[in-house]
């Protein structure tokens, strides 16, 4: 906590680091300054009256703790309000360059990065930086470079950059800071490693979880409060969110649907079990079974352009959406299928407000979307799932490294409570 605290802009982390010395402030002046805080961040502007009414003080101890505030650069005077007579007061809010958020997207070929102001405002984004994800020390410090590359190109300080998290597929313990599945160590936790390789505090994240979290908070959901966000891409999983926070699980594991043993087919899946949902519904499978299709006759348009050890999951959606190749239209539509049956049981178990579906399979939209809906009618109890709202998402690709910025911004709320 504290490490994360110390990264926040030198005028902020003056501020905090009063915290627990008594002859400068008392902790019941510190906990109002934090809420204070929090409130800029999170609500927007505020006059003192404002202040004083939402945290109970009087308007002299918030005008105390505002000018303070002011000197040291956490807000700025906005000028007078206009109100319907009397005394015009001044209206303050955060100063949103103090702090920065970064988000990391790491795919099996790529890497999105994000740098967001504390108003959520891009600073700086690149998508798709190419990066081969393997679970090797050399890999590790690719990612590790590309980071403080885009750092530097950003014109960001890199002491104002208050955390990073980084999205990975796989199990991710995200309190621990350990990824079971890439650049596991015995000896120290993965964010650790990172954070002495970029020199900032680093929170991991489950992919789909921190892609659920970026839809949440920015993409395709409304008011819904309990959602089930469906990343449907090389692999299969879910991310759940239960009254607007993200579910984690006893052991931080949640969301791995897709290694549910639901099929008899004696498929091994990339868990090291057989049956998964994932042998059947992802892309590893879609691939598989495509080429399969081809050996055993059938034709499609890929054809006249990849080889068929070149073809590759994009290659079939893309096939499906521009060319309207039967053969991957039909194969897109008996995944949507699968995967509102399938779906259908979270459906019964949770009766959330709201499923989304997202990663890459998503944009192929209406050829999976339509079987998948008919499918959930199908097999899940109407009176669970009449008032279920199906979603694409809106973020696609950038679900991912948008949730992972909102993930640090939370930490950070978290620490002015």
């Amino acid at each position: 906590m504290h490490q994360l605290l110390n990264k926040i802009k030198m005028s902020l982390s003056t501020f905090i680091r009063t915290v627990g010395n008594p002859s400068r402030s008392s902790m019941k002046m510190q906990r109002l300054k934090r809420r204070i805080i929090k409130r800029f961040i999170c609500s927007g502007n505020f006059t003192i009256a404002e202040l004083s009414r939402e945290t109970d003080f009087s308007i002299p101890t918030v005008t105390k703790i505002v000018n303070e505030l002011l000197e040291a650069d956490v807000i700025f005077d906005l000028g007078k309000v206009d109100t319907q007579g009397g005394r015009r007061p001044n209206t303050y809010g955060i100063n949103s360059k103090c702090a920065y958020y970064l988000g990391v997207e790491v795919g099996r070929t790529a890497v999105s990065i994000a740098l967001q102001d504390l108003k959520n405002e891009y600073v700086n984004s690149r998508e798709n930086i190419h990066f081969t994800l393997e679970n090797t020390r050399p890999s590790l410090e690719k990612l590790c470079s590309l980071i403080n590359s885009f750092i530097a190109d950003s014109g960001v300080n890199r002491e104002d950059v208050i955390g990073a998290c980084i999205n990975l597929s796989g199990r991710v313990n995200s309190n621990a800071g350990l990824s079971y599945n890439f650049f596991f160590s015995e000896n120290e936790a993965l964010n650790s490693i990172i954070k002495s390789m970029i020199d900032i505090p680093v929170y991991l994240e489950n992919d789909t979880r921190a892609m659920a979290y970026g839809e949440f908070k920015a993409g395709v959901v409304d008011k819904e409060r309990d959602v089930i966000f469906v990343n449907m891409s090389w692999g299969l999983g879910i991310g759940i969110i239960i009254d607007g926070r993200l579910y984690y699980g006893k052991s931080g594991y949640s969301g791995e649907f897709g290694h549910s043993p639901v099929f008899d087919n004696n498929i091994l899946c990339q868990c090291g079990k057989k049956g998964c949902l994932e042998t059947e519904i992802s892309g590893w499978a879609l691939v598989r079974d495509f080429k399969e299709a081809i050996k055993n006759g059938n034709t499609s348009l890929i054809q006249q352009k990849h080889s068929l050890d070149d073809i590759t999951m994009e290659d079939i959606m893309a096939a499906a959406v521009e060319d309207e190749d039967v053969l991957a239209i039909d194969f897109m539509a008996k995944i949507g299928e699968k995967m509102g049956r399938y779906l259908s049981i979270l459906i019964n178990i949770f009766n959330p407000e709201l499923v989304v579906i997202g990663g890459s399979m998503a944009s192929t939209a209406d050829y999976m979307l339509y079987p998948l809906r008919s499918s959930i009618k199908k097999f899940s109890l109407n009176l669970v799932s009449h008032d279920c709202k199906i979603k694409i998402s809106k973020l696609g690709r950038s679900a991912g490294v948008v949730g992972a910025c909102y993930v640090v911004r939370e930490r950070l709320l978290d620490m002015l409570d």
